[in-house]
Protein backbone atom coordinates (compact mmCIF):
# COMPACT_ATOMS: atom_id res chain seq x y z
CA UNK A 1 0.00 0.00 0.00
CA UNK A 2 1.20 3.52 -0.77
CA UNK A 3 2.46 5.40 2.26
CA UNK A 4 2.15 9.20 2.37
CA UNK A 5 3.81 11.49 4.89
CA UNK A 6 1.94 14.62 5.90
CA UNK A 7 4.74 16.97 6.89
CA UNK A 8 3.85 19.76 9.32
CA UNK A 9 6.26 22.48 8.24
CA UNK A 10 6.09 24.87 11.18
CA UNK A 11 7.40 24.69 14.73
CA UNK A 12 6.27 28.15 15.77
CA UNK A 13 4.49 28.42 19.14
CA UNK A 14 0.73 28.79 18.59
CA UNK A 15 1.13 27.66 14.97
CA UNK A 16 -1.99 27.38 12.78
CA UNK A 17 -0.26 24.56 10.95
CA UNK A 18 -1.03 22.04 13.66
CA UNK A 19 -4.79 22.38 13.11
CA UNK A 20 -4.26 22.33 9.34
CA UNK A 21 -2.11 19.18 9.45
CA UNK A 22 -4.63 17.40 11.68
CA UNK A 23 -7.43 18.43 9.28
CA UNK A 24 -5.45 16.97 6.37
CA UNK A 25 -4.75 13.77 8.30
CA UNK A 26 -8.38 13.41 9.41
CA UNK A 27 -9.69 13.71 5.85
CA UNK A 28 -6.93 11.51 4.42
CA UNK A 29 -7.54 8.82 7.04
CA UNK A 30 -11.06 8.30 5.67
CA UNK A 31 -9.47 6.88 2.52
CA UNK A 32 -8.65 3.22 2.02
CA UNK A 33 -6.22 3.59 -0.90
CA UNK A 34 -3.16 4.62 1.12
CA UNK A 35 -1.65 4.92 4.57
CA UNK A 36 -1.08 8.41 5.94
CA UNK A 37 1.24 9.47 8.75
CA UNK A 38 1.65 12.90 10.29
CA UNK A 39 5.29 13.98 10.52
CA UNK A 40 5.69 16.95 12.85
CA UNK A 41 9.01 18.77 12.54
CA UNK A 42 8.83 19.45 16.29
CA UNK A 43 9.59 15.75 16.76
CA UNK A 44 12.86 16.01 14.79
CA UNK A 45 15.47 18.21 16.40
CA UNK A 46 17.31 19.30 13.27
CA UNK A 47 19.72 22.18 13.94
CA UNK A 48 20.77 24.38 11.07
CA UNK A 49 22.25 22.02 8.51
CA UNK A 50 25.32 20.56 10.21
CA UNK A 51 26.49 17.85 7.82
CA UNK A 52 29.99 18.21 6.40
CA UNK A 53 29.21 16.58 3.05
CA UNK A 54 26.48 17.51 0.56
CA UNK A 55 23.24 15.53 1.01
CA UNK A 56 23.52 14.22 -2.55
CA UNK A 57 26.37 11.97 -1.39
CA UNK A 58 24.10 10.27 1.17
CA UNK A 59 26.89 10.02 3.74
CA UNK A 60 25.10 11.33 6.81
CA UNK A 61 27.25 11.59 9.94
CA UNK A 62 24.80 13.00 12.47
CA UNK A 63 22.32 10.75 14.31
CA UNK A 64 19.52 13.31 13.84
CA UNK A 65 20.12 13.29 10.09
CA UNK A 66 20.12 9.49 9.98
CA UNK A 67 16.81 9.37 11.90
CA UNK A 68 15.29 11.99 9.58
CA UNK A 69 16.54 10.12 6.51
CA UNK A 70 14.96 6.85 7.68
CA UNK A 71 11.63 8.56 8.25
CA UNK A 72 11.52 10.35 4.89
CA UNK A 73 12.78 7.26 3.05
CA UNK A 74 9.85 5.26 4.44
CA UNK A 75 7.29 7.24 2.38
CA UNK A 76 6.19 6.99 -1.26
CA UNK A 77 4.96 10.59 -1.38
CA UNK A 78 4.14 13.62 0.69
CA UNK A 79 1.65 16.32 1.48
CA UNK A 80 3.52 19.29 2.87
CA UNK A 81 1.62 21.67 5.13
CA UNK A 82 3.35 25.02 4.96
CA UNK A 83 2.78 28.49 6.32
CA UNK A 84 3.76 31.52 4.32
CA UNK A 85 6.35 33.60 6.13
CA UNK A 86 7.73 36.67 4.35
CA UNK A 87 6.55 35.50 0.89
CA UNK A 88 8.11 32.04 1.29
CA UNK A 89 7.97 28.87 3.34
CA UNK A 90 9.22 28.51 6.90
CA UNK A 91 12.93 28.33 7.58
CA UNK A 92 12.51 25.15 9.62
CA UNK A 93 10.83 23.37 6.69
CA UNK A 94 13.48 24.51 4.22
CA UNK A 95 16.20 23.34 6.62
CA UNK A 96 14.54 19.92 7.05
CA UNK A 97 14.25 19.52 3.29
CA UNK A 98 17.88 20.53 2.72
CA UNK A 99 19.21 17.78 5.02
CA UNK A 100 18.42 15.03 2.49
CA UNK A 101 18.51 14.27 -1.21
CA UNK A 102 17.95 10.69 -2.39
CA UNK A 103 15.23 10.13 0.20
CA UNK A 104 13.07 12.74 -1.63
CA UNK A 105 13.78 11.46 -5.17
CA UNK A 106 11.05 9.99 -7.38
CA UNK A 107 8.26 10.77 -4.94
CA UNK A 108 5.15 12.83 -5.44
CA UNK A 109 4.39 15.90 -3.38
CA UNK A 110 1.29 18.01 -2.90
CA UNK A 111 0.90 21.18 -0.88
CA UNK A 112 -1.53 22.55 1.67
CA UNK A 113 -0.63 26.11 2.53
CA UNK A 114 -2.02 28.86 4.69
CA UNK A 115 -1.46 32.58 5.05
CA UNK A 116 -2.83 35.98 4.15
CA UNK A 117 -2.71 35.07 0.47
CA UNK A 118 -3.43 31.39 1.08
CA UNK A 119 0.26 30.57 1.23
CA UNK A 120 0.56 30.65 -2.57
CA UNK A 121 4.02 32.20 -2.58
CA UNK A 122 5.37 29.58 -0.17
CA UNK A 123 4.15 26.85 -2.51
CA UNK A 124 5.77 28.57 -5.51
CA UNK A 125 9.13 28.32 -3.76
CA UNK A 126 8.54 24.74 -2.65
CA UNK A 127 7.73 23.71 -6.22
CA UNK A 128 11.17 24.93 -7.35
CA UNK A 129 12.83 23.04 -4.50
CA UNK A 130 10.84 19.89 -5.31
CA UNK A 131 12.06 20.00 -8.91
CA UNK A 132 15.69 20.11 -7.77
CA UNK A 133 15.05 17.10 -5.53
CA UNK A 134 13.55 15.09 -8.42
CA UNK A 135 10.09 15.15 -6.87
CA UNK A 136 6.88 15.29 -8.90
CA UNK A 137 4.79 18.15 -7.59
CA UNK A 138 1.13 17.78 -8.39
CA UNK A 139 -0.95 20.57 -9.87
CA UNK A 140 -3.77 20.59 -7.33
CA UNK A 141 -3.17 22.32 -4.03
CA UNK A 142 -5.05 23.75 -1.08
CA UNK A 143 -4.56 27.40 -0.17
CA UNK A 144 -6.18 28.34 3.12
CA UNK A 145 -6.76 32.05 3.66
CA UNK A 146 -6.30 33.48 7.13
CA UNK A 147 -9.19 35.81 6.31
CA UNK A 148 -11.70 33.26 5.00
CA UNK A 149 -10.73 29.82 6.32
CA UNK A 150 -9.86 30.79 9.89
CA UNK A 151 -11.97 32.43 12.55
CA UNK A 152 -10.08 35.26 14.26
CA UNK A 153 -7.03 34.24 12.21
CA UNK A 154 -6.48 31.23 14.46
CA UNK A 155 -9.40 28.74 14.46
CA UNK A 156 -9.49 26.61 11.31
CA UNK A 157 -12.91 26.62 9.63
CA UNK A 158 -12.31 25.66 5.98
CA UNK A 159 -15.11 25.82 3.47
CA UNK A 160 -16.51 22.71 1.79
CA UNK A 161 -14.66 23.60 -1.42
CA UNK A 162 -11.38 23.24 0.50
CA UNK A 163 -12.27 19.63 1.37
CA UNK A 164 -12.85 19.01 -2.33
CA UNK A 165 -9.52 20.67 -3.17
CA UNK A 166 -7.77 18.49 -0.59
CA UNK A 167 -9.29 15.29 -1.97
CA UNK A 168 -8.20 16.29 -5.49
CA UNK A 169 -4.70 16.94 -4.19
CA UNK A 170 -4.63 13.57 -2.43
CA UNK A 171 -5.91 11.82 -5.58
CA UNK A 172 -3.07 13.33 -7.59
CA UNK A 173 -0.40 12.60 -4.97
CA UNK A 174 -1.50 8.96 -4.81
CA UNK A 175 -1.65 8.57 -8.59
CA UNK A 176 1.82 10.04 -9.07
CA UNK A 177 3.25 8.09 -6.12
CA UNK A 178 2.05 4.87 -7.75
CA UNK A 179 3.33 5.93 -11.17
CA UNK A 180 6.78 6.70 -9.77
CA UNK A 181 7.10 3.35 -7.94
CA UNK A 182 9.20 1.73 -10.72
CA UNK A 183 11.70 4.60 -10.53
CA UNK A 184 11.97 4.26 -6.75
CA UNK A 185 12.43 0.50 -7.12
CA UNK A 186 15.20 0.95 -9.70
CA UNK A 187 17.08 3.34 -7.40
Amino acid sequence: MIKIGIILGSTRPGRNGEAVAHWVRDIASQRTDAEFELVDLLDYKLPHLDEMLPPSLGQYSQPHTQEWARKIDSFDGFVIVTPEYNHSTSGVLKNAIDYLYAEWNNKAVGFVSYGAMGGARAVEHLRLIAGELQMADVRAQVGLSLFHDFENFSVLKPGDFQVEALNTTLDQVLAWSAALAPLRAAA
